[in-house]
């Protein structure tokens, strides 16, 4: 997953603004076809505590959770393009939208039981995203050999 630090993000489907935050997390999730729920549950914590918000004196000390920020959540399949061969990304690696559909709710569900005010876009829809990066600070966050 990718994980940009906002000062706001927003989300729109079919020409309506549906879904807008303001500072926190927008948080484009990609699902593999080895991710886990035990993974989904074990990043969304890991997303709650990441101290990628800065204290008084400026130093990265401080979690979503520490500054009551808010996450837009957005399922993004093509963080699983590979492009390495010709110039057409291979989805291959991307889990079926079935499978992939119940990670993403498991990953945001879990988002919201540990305390973040969570806002989603829509799966597998067209959707225009608006991200004001703050920094810009901007991770990649991945679960591979953790299991």
């Amino acid at each position: 997953m990718l994980i940009q630090r906002v000062l706001r993000a927003a989300v729109t489907i079919d020409g309506r603004e549906c879904r807008r935050t303001g500072k926190g997390l927008a948080i484009l999730v990609g699902v593999g076809k080895n991710d886990t729920e035990a993974d989904a549950v074990w990043l969304a914590d890991k997303t709650a505590r990441l101290r990628v918000f800065a204290n008084e004196s400026g130093k990265l000390d401080l979690s979503l959770l520490d500054i009551k920020g808010e996450a837009l959540v957005v399922s993004q399949f093509t963080l699983y393009g590979d492009a390495t061969k010709g110039c057409r990304p291979d989805f291959g690696s991307a889990a079926a939208p079935e499978y992939a559909r119940k990670i993403y709710g498991l990953y945001a569900g879990s988002l919201a039981a540990a305390g973040i005010p969570v806002k989603t876009g829509e799966f597998g829809a067209h959707m225009e995203v608006e991200i004001l990066n703050d920094g810009p600070v901007t991770l990649m966050l991945e679960r591979e050999n953790g299991r």
